[in-house]
């Protein structure tokens, strides 16, 4: 098998992106959708638009962050409310919580775009996401949503992984192209811990905190039962959280947030490490509807 060069790569996605028409992009403002947005507008000029969700959910910034992007880009932003907060099963946070934000994602776009073709507004043939090839073999049941919406995958489409995604990011001299993955607030929280406004706000808080106090880069607060806060950081940050004076600051901050109880955890920062207590059950029922191979 041949080996693609970035050009190929990126001429592929554009080409897809041709093909597609008028397009909107569920825009995030990561890596992933960032490329996506890039390739449409290049590909689609004055025919593509980005969309991202405003909800308690989002860290703090992050909209204003993505449109930034947004204008360095070229493309337009819309930021839409999303009330997957007022779903109970949302809420709830048993395994499949990203199926129903997803999905009142992608029903408010499509509410947003009938409400605007009505004004002669915003008219677009497809709805496209960044789920990129790597994304199909982990448990996200926001891949079932966007099938059900008839949401596209391009990065799929373009047989792209994430290091192809980084690389075309670099590629295009996109600001993002080194971000660290962030997945929204929530996933923070236990699974079967229900998600609140208050517990994410306090995941919110906590990791801002760490990262200008610390000046970490990556790292993750868990929202743990009994009020836990179990701290992710690379393992060659450990030490520097675990001096005397660093843990009194962490836990006094913590504590003054709403935690009652801090650790940190050991074994390192862990992508998606809440994964790991999901009964088998419920990835099978994941696998059977093709979101993992």
């Amino acid at each position: 098998m041949s080996v693609r060069t970035v050009e190929q790569k990126r001429d592929e996605l554009l080409q897809i992106l041709r093909d597609y028409g008028r397009v909107g992009v569920a825009f995030s403002g990561g890596v992933d959708s960032t490329v996506v947005a890039k390739a449409a507008a290049v590909a689609a000029p004055g025919n593509a638009t980005a969309l991202i969700a405003d909800s308690p959910s989002v860290p703090r910034g992050t909209v204003e962050e993505a449109r930034d992007i947004a204008e360095l880009i070229g493309i337009p932003l819309v930021v839409l409310k999303t009330t997957e907060f007022e779903k109970d099963q949302y809420r709830a946070n048993v395994g499949d919580r990203c199926f129903y934000c997803k999905d009142t994602l992608y029903s408010t776009i499509t509410a947003h775009r009938a409400a605007a073709l009505q004004q002669q507004g915003l008219n677009l043939d497809v709805i496209v996401n960044g789920t990129n090839i790597d994304d199909l073999g982990d448990y996200r049941p926001g891949l079932r949503a966007a099938a059900q919406h008839d949401v596209r995958s391009p990065l799929v489409e373009a047989s792209l992984n994430k290091a192809d995604v980084r690389e075309l990011a670099a590629h295009w001299e996109l600001p993002v192209w080194n971000k660290p993955a962030s997945p929204c607030l929530s996933s923070r929280i236990a699974h079967g811990l229900e998600v609140t406004v208050e517990r994410v706000r306090r995941v919110d808080e906590a990791e801002r905190f760490l990262k200008t106090r610390f000046g970490l880069f990556e790292l993750r607060v868990r929202h743990e039962f009994n009020e836990l806060a179990r701290i992710e950081v690379p393992r060659e940050a450990i030490e520097r959280l675990s001096t005397t004076e660093a843990r009194d600051e962490i836990v006094q901050q913590f504590e003054a947030l709403g935690f009652r109880y801090v650790t940190i955890d050991l074994a390192g920062f862990r992508s998606g490490s809440m994964n790991a207590v999901l009964p088998l059950n419920v990835l099978e029922d994941q696998r059977q509807v093709g979101s993992i191979p």
